[in-house]
């Protein structure tokens, strides 16, 4: 496939993001007030920090000369379905490595019928494979497999995706002192870090267990990015509830009461998990009173 004759339209950059102040009483008593920088109405198609992140990296799909794009997720991987939708949109036939050969021949769930609906090719690798995706190898095999293509890191965490999530940093300058921002790979908090006010900070909560790593990744997708560390950002890693998609009775009861007071039930993947970590840390008197607390919702 070639890329469609609209394509400056389907890359043009998007007006900010929506921000939603909210009344949350847990917050109000010590004083704090949030706000909800609503990216997940940035796009239709490539919601949130998914639109931030890969239309750099579409752009340079199609300078190289409209390659397939070629990425990696899990079985309920949001960049993979992003991917997809991109894909389509750019007329650009697309790839997604999907980690767990179990899941080959099965039903798919949701969120990779949805990739597959898109055109995607869905290509299940054993998880000891996945964790080779970066070998020069494993992806010269890929390429003898598929063909040549554009290669998008999982997750769409590079230098492109990081300057690209700038401009979410840039969007909150003067209306928030602290942004929150939950992380898969970290490429949102780098970017996002970036383009804040001087004296403003960002905190990223991992969604992964044990998720302290990515503070070296995003430290290195800064250096590639900017060539140094940029903005003042910290990782808050106790609220993953167990791991990545993994639920707790807590996560689920907060989330369906913070739907229940503000109309927006947060997914339980990321989103809960990052608004938790933020009212128990209020609680804990982390904020000044006063504070403007900025929450990214991603999707």
């Amino acid at each position: 496939m070639r890329p469609t004759a609209d394509l400056p339209a389907a890359l043009e950059e998007r007006p900010p993001s929506p921000l939603q102040e909210i009344h949350d009483e847990a917050l109000a008593r010590v004083g704090v007030r949030l706000v909800l920088k609503r990216d997940d109405l940035v796009h239709p198609d490539l919601p949130g920090n998914k639109w931030r992140k890969l239309r750099l990296n579409l752009a340079a799909a199609v300078e190289s000369g409209g390659q397939a794009l070629l990425t990696f997720g899990g079985a309920y991987s949001n960049h993979l379905r992003a991917t997809a939708a991109a894909g389509r949109m750019l007329g650009l036939a697309t790839v997604g490595v999907v980690r767990g050969d179990e899941l080959a021949g099965r039903p798919l769930n949701p969120s990779l019928a949805r990739a597959a609906a898109d055109g995607m090719r869905l290509h299940f690798v054993t998880r000891a494979a996945y964790r080779r995706k970066t070998d020069p190898d494993f992806l010269a095999g890929l390429e003898e497999r598929f063909g040549a293509f554009h290669l998008v890191p999982e997750g769409g965490s590079n230098a492109l995706a990081v300057l690209g999530c700038v401009d979410l940093g840039r969007e909150l300058r003067g209306h928030a002192d602290v942004v929150a921002v939950a992380c898969g790979t970290g490429g949102t908090l780098a970017g996002l870090a970036a383009g804040l006010d001087d004296g403003r900070r960002a905190i990223g909560f991992p969604v992964l267990k044990g998720g302290g790593f990515l503070a070296d990744d995003i430290a290195r997708l800064q250096a590639e990015a900017f060539g140094g560390p940029r903005g003042d950002w910290s990782l808050d890693t106790r609220f993953h509830c167990g791991g990545y998609a993994r639920v707790t009775p807590r996560l689920r009861a907060f989330a369906e009461e913070f739907g229940r007071l503000h109309g927006l039930t947060p997914d339980l993947t990321y989103v809960a998990k990052m608004l938790l970590g933020v009212r128990t840390l209020a609680e804990e008197g982390a904020f000044a009173p006063g504070t403007r607390v900025a929450a990214v919702i991603t999707g």
